[in-house]
């Protein structure tokens, strides 16, 4: 594992902003969601980063230095949506905070019991939000939920894996 927290959290922002378009372009083949929209995109960015906030939390724990790494992964990824687009910068980062709570809120529900549970429910609740923004439904908030919960649950192990193989 990198040992400076900075270089860790910026190793795992070049991971996430490789996978997370890949993640994105299955997601769209998939044929589970309606027409893709902006808005959809960022719903799962938001929630794809989530997962690598998770990854980089069962890599290294919860702790100062994984709190740093955390800041540095959303600094590098605020700093490319500046370079993006800097006048949605801050209504992408109230987004990105309103789902964290959201998203933490659902991992925190339910205890060790619930642990069972939480890719589903995650998965639920940002299938809930990508389907908001649309009103053609290919499939069914539940079917998308199990894939996209899935999605997100593979996309953490690979973040914590990016994140311990990282030198």
């Amino acid at each position: 594992m990198i040992r400076d927290p900075a270089e860790r959290g910026r190793a795992l922002a070049a991971f996430a902003e490789a996978v997370i378009p890949r993640l994105w372009a299955d997601l769209e083949s998939s044929g589970m969601l309606p027409a893709a929209t902006v808005e959809a995109r960022w719903e799962w960015t938001g929630f794809a980063l989530y997962a690598c906030v998770r990854g980089l939390v069962a890599a290294g724990g919860f702790n100062r230095e994984t709190a740093a790494a955390i800041d540095a992964l959303h600094a590098q990824v605020l700093e490319g949506w500046a370079a993006e687009d800097l006048e949605a910068l801050d209504s992408r980062r109230a987004r990105l905070a309103a789902r964290y709570a959201e998203y933490g809120s659902i991992g925190q529900d339910g205890g060790a019991a619930g642990a069972a549970t939480v890719a589903r429910r995650l998965g639920d609740a940002c299938a809930r939000h990508l389907l908001a923004h649309s009103a053609e439904l290919p499939v069914s908030a539940e079917a998308l939920g199990e894939l996209i919960g899935s999605m997100h649950e593979a996309l953490a192990e690979g973040a914590a894996e990016a994140v311990r193989l990282a030198t």
